[in-house]
């Protein structure tokens, strides 16, 4: 078209080597996914371009940032500025989705069809006869099939990348010996699949183990895996051998889902439920740990040679959302009123995405006066039948239909399609890369551990600054019981009594063959304190809830004993957009019949209850005092305490930290009374005592005479200094007399003998309290020249039992006195306060000599001091 501009930029087709370098660089961690890095041209290049506006439709020279019309025309508008986070383009491919690095991934793009069974599918009816296969396991069967890649015990997340784990993908599959051998080929390294082992245990039997979420050792319940080789008109038996719920909707006839490939392109048949003698039971096998149990299901595949799936429901995977958003980015009708953007990014960096859907209104008072609704799903990534509920939503919110013009006219919805999708990616059931279950911790303080609950607390709490929250709803699955039914709140307030429960009695009138307003639970429990609808809920939003949608079928109306298809859960979307019309219709009618219909209705359940009991109520008086938390039972939802705690990465470090602490109690284990502390006291001093009497050769004779009966004993025999250095730690662990009631902890005064006067110095219990007393005895000393006897007495002592060691008395050479000496840094407890019940004070005429230290002696007269063996004890016993 251009020759001229082909002829001189021919000789300039040498790629920028930085460009190049950060095009491969981007595209390899899926930041960008565009064509190859357009060739560099000089500055003349551009400017011819620039002066000749026809040059704009060049495809070599087109910018990205500028906006092009249907026609493909040039219109010289910059786009809007990017969010934070990378969104992907309207004309690009989608963002693949990351992996954690442990984990391999094939390179095959798994996709399957929409399809609606022309028929209702019923659930199976059990005969009784359903065989319960024993357990073979790898030892008597084959491993056919089994993950290498999976994370260990105590492994943690840390790193992700879109692919997964690096280098060459194994086979992790049997190879076929030849066009006879009919070994099924199992696989499940694709998006959202969970398989991790596969042992044949018979021609056609086959046992198969789920893989727990990722750094978890719980949550075995969603399986998506594929099987090939097949054989037609062959009975085949699965067996799962690890789930861990007690019961499940396979014990009350729900069949697993299966999807055949040539079906699919042949006759356009989707997923269909399949399955023959499904039986759930508990696994014999006991290992010890936490009870297993499994589910065991025969089936025929339509064709030879077929590639089959396995689910626990219908798959909807992270791949199908972004396709999904894109239609809708695409779309230039939807794309007016539907913004998508980055609420944030996950732990491996997989976008969150937030819709924004509203009309444009036409002044800021208008817009400031529409109130808000919150939806979610995919919290719990194994509970896909969220997804369909929520695409269910979506098709109808974007439709030219004036119902949902109306709505969005008065309304401004804040859509999260996929709060988990890490989860999702991974085949986990219930957990995101935390190893946490998400739908505990919103009122985490964690923003980095759990990014998605984080940043959606932090968008609705900034929206409620904005204007009023009508309504919040986080869609899930329920693996117990079938039918559609909620989860709400109590009010507290006088003013809504019972207005929390009018949405879902409208909605169970829109949708009576499918919604259950019976299995409704508006108890607020303590375990449940951290779920996204009690949260929201304390925030100030009234309606706050959690629909919970089975993965088997209903029960009620018309679609009585048959499961649920994909547009039963879409069409449920359908009714949460009606209901909310219904519920703000500024005609009262309805919501004033809802209104006085549950209050009848609560007083039946009033009435039953007291009848259980066999009391007689007045329900015409003050029945509304009663506290509706009483009369419901507890909801049946998963135990939060599976799920509950710190996330994976900082469980460790916290269980390093307890260890240590407990390390530290263990030292330092306190006794739990005042007879205890007493008892292991005296036990302890005795065992010095006989300790320091079997370590000296001339302390035998001690020794035997405690152990008949303590009396007063004189030993003036002389010990070497090594039986000091031995008394040392029994010294230190004397204490003042006189002291107040408990246990004490100050140092001991200490006794000394000097060498001149040679007084003897005897100290005695007297005047003692009649109570028993573990305390040692005072210490008797012997002075070797006037072997004069000073007794020093303890008088108006305290009641009660005490702990203090034995008092030692210490006999100065001159004035012959007793005087009490103390260690430095403590008080001695022999204060002027104490002197008139204590016969331990010094004479009035003397002045007291308290010595500074506890051996006042020079080192020289070390020598000259003589040791004395330890004291007798006198002991009282009741």
């Amino acid at each position: 078209m251009f020759p001229a501009l082909e002829t001189e930029l021919k000789p300039e087709t040498l790629s920028d080597p930085y460009e190049d370098f950060m095009h491969h660089h981007l595209q390899y961690y899926g930041y960008f996914k565009g064509p190859t890095c357009l060739p560099s041209t000089g500055h003349a290049q551009i400017d011819a371009v620039g002066k000749d506006p026809l040059m704009l439709s060049s495809p070599l020279l087109r910018s990205r940032q500028l906006l092009y019309d249907d026609l493909d025309e040039v219109n010289p508008r910059l786009r809007e500025p990017r969010e934070l986070f990378s969104f992907f383009s309207s004309r690009g491919p989608l963002q693949a989705p990351k992996w954690p690095i442990e984990c391999e991934v094939i390179k095959e793009n798994i996709h399957h069809i929409e399809w609606v069974p022309p028929e209702p599918e019923y659930f199976y009816q059990p005969t009784g006869d359903e065989k319960e296969p024993e357990i073979v396991g790898e030892e008597q069967g084959t491993v056919v099939y089994q993950l290498d890649s999976v994370p260990t015990e105590g492994a943690y997340f840390t790193s992700s990348r879109i692919g997964g784990k690096r280098g060459i993908i194994k086979e992790l599959a049997v190879t076929l010996q030849g066009p006879e051998d009919n070994t099924l080929l199992f696989e499940s390294r694709f998006e959202s699949g969970n398989l991790q082992k596969a042992v044949r245990v018979g021609v056609y039997e086959y046992e198969l183990t789920l893989r727990t979420d990722l750094y978890t050792d719980k949550h075995t319940q969603w399986f998506y895996f594929r099987v090939q080789n097949t054989r037609k008109e062959v009975t085949y038996r699965f067996t799962i051998v690890n789930l861990l719920k007690p019961k499940s909707l396979y014990a009350v006839g729900m069949k697993p889902l299966m999807y055949s490939q040539l079906d699919a392109t042949t006759y356009n048949v989707g997923w269909r439920r399949e399955g023959h003698e499904i039986k759930y039971y508990k696994n014999s096998a006991d290992d010890g740990q936490q009870p297993l149990y499994c589910l065991t299901w025969t089936v025929q595949f339509p064709h030879d040679q077929d590639t089959c799936f396995f689910a626990h429901f219908y798959p909807y995977t992270y791949t199908d959302l972004q396709c999904y958003l894109l239609s809708i980015v695409n779309n230039p009708i939807q794309s007016q009123f539907c913004k998508p953007r980055a609420l944030c990014r996950s732990l491996a960096g997989n976008t969150v995405y937030l819709l924004t859907i509203t009309n444009p209104s036409r002044t800021p008072q208008e817009a400031a006066a529409k109130k808000a609704v919150v939806l979610s799903a995919r919290v719990h990534p194994g509970e896909s039948n969220g997804s369909w509920i929520m695409r269910g939503f979506l098709d109808f919110i974007l439709s030219n239909s004036p119902d949902a013009q109306l709505l969005r006219d008065i309304f401004v919805f804040k859509v999260i399609p996929m709060l988990n999708p890490d989860g999702v990616i991974v085949g986990n059931y219930r957990c995101s890369l935390a190893g946490r279950d998400l739908n505990r911790h919103y009122k985490t303080v964690l923003k980095d551990s759990f990014p998605c609950i984080w940043y959606t607390k932090n968008m609705i709490k900034r929206l409620l600054e904005e204007r009023e929250v009508l309504l919040y709803c986080d869609f899930h699955g329920h693996s117990r019981k079938n039918n559609i039914f909620l989860y709400g709140c109590n009010s507290n307030s006088r003013k809504h009594w019972l207005h929390e429960r009018v949405f879902p009695l409208m909605l169970s009138k829109n949708a009576p063959d499918k919604f259950s307003f019976d299995s409704c639970n508006f108890k607020v429990q303590k375990c449940k304190e951290g779920t996204g609808r009690v949260v929201m809920w304390r925030m100030g939003v009234i309606n706050s809830y959690t629909i919970e949608s089975t993965f088997g079928g209903s029960t009620l109306g018309s679609k009585r004993d048959t499961h649920f298809t994909v547009e039963d859960l879409k069409s449920l979307g359908y009714h949460v957009c009606d209901t909310i019309l219904d519920f703000c219709d500024p005609d009262q009618t309805k919501y004033t019949q809802c209104l006085q219909e549950l209050k009848e209705l609560l007083q039946q359940e009033i009435h039953k209850k007291f009848s259980n009991f066999g009391q007689d109520v007045d329900l015409e008086a003050s029945w509304s005092d009663i506290p509706l938390s009483d009369i419901e039972s507890s909801t049946s939802g998963s135990d939060s305490s599976l799920s509950d705690g710190l996330p994976a990465h900082l469980l460790n470090i916290a269980n390093e930290l307890n260890q240590k602490m407990l390390l530290k109690k263990a030292k330092k284990k306190r006794l739990q009374t005042r007879k205890q502390r007493n008892e292991q006291y005296q036990k302890n001093y005795l065992m010095r005592e006989l300790k320091l009497a079997e370590d000296t050769p001339g302390r035998a004779r001690f020794a035997s005479t405690l152990q008949k009966q303590p009396t007063l004993l004189k030993t003036p025999e002389k010990s070497s200094s090594s039986v000091m250095r031995n008394e040392k730690p029994r010294l230190n662990e004397t204490q003042l007399s006189g002291r107040d009631k408990g246990p004490s902890l100050e140092p001991p005064l200490t006794s000394r003998v000097l060498p001149k006067n040679k007084e003897t110095v005897q100290t005695q219990l007297s005047g003692r309290d009649k109570s028993t007393s573990l305390e040692p005895p005072l210490t008797s000393l012997v002075l070797p020249k006037n072997k004069e006897t000073v007794q020093t007495q303890l008088s108006g002592r305290n009641k009660g039992t005490s702990l203090e060691p034995p008092l030692t008395s210490l006999v100065l050479p001159k004035n012959k006195e007793t005087v009490q000496s103390k260690k430095p840094g403590f008080t001695a407890s022999c204060s002027p306060k104490r002197s008139t019940n204590s016969g331990l004070g010094p004479a009035p005429d003397v002045k007291a000599n308290w010595p500074r230290t506890r051996y006042p002696a020079p080192r020289k007269e070390r020598s000259a001091v003589a040791a004395v063996y330890p004291s007798l004890h006198i002991y009282t016993y009741p």
